[in-house]
């Protein structure tokens, strides 16, 4: 189950699909693990897919004219006037649907550092989790009790 939901996690944070928060939202209704290590699982599992993002970012260039790079040039070029102008704290906004995927490839074309990169997405994801958790143990509690 674990495992599950890292790997749900992994793949929300790339262009691939997936449904981290219904799958934390369901293992903390099924009450079988502490919240506080979904949490981290999911976590943990975001920022993984976050680092293959930064990482593609980092060869962006070499890789934006292949057919299936997640991409296109333009919105590259965008988003990279965007990041340039708002800096390393947009990293904070990571966890946020349709702009927080692209924002951590954008990292990686800029060239930020590993542990700033990581540290901040961590804050974003983790935050993120940690309110989805809360919210998921509220409604879980007003539909048992």
């Amino acid at each position: 189950m674990l495992a599950g939901l890292f790997l749900s996690a992994l793949t929300s944070a790339t262009i691939l699909p997936g449904t981290s928060e219904a799958a934390l939202a369901a293992l903390i209704a099924s009450g079988d693990h502490a919240i506080w290590l979904l949490v981290l699982v999911a976590t943990v599992g975001n920022v993984f897919g976050s680092l293959i993002n930064w990482w593609l970012g980092l060869y962006a260039e070499h890789l934006k004219h292949k057919r299936w790079f997640p991409v296109s040039a333009e919105a590259l070029d965008r988003a990279s006037r965007w990041f340039s102008k708002y800096g390393l704290w947009s990293l904070l906004l990571s966890w946020l649907p349709i702009i927080g995927d692209p924002l951590t490839l954008f990292a990686g074309v800029m060239r930020v550092r590993l542990l700033p990169f990581i540290i901040l997405v961590t804050i974003g994801k983790a935050a993120r989790y940690a309110m989805i958790a809360g919210g998921a143990t509220g409604l879980s509690n007003m539909f048992s009790g």
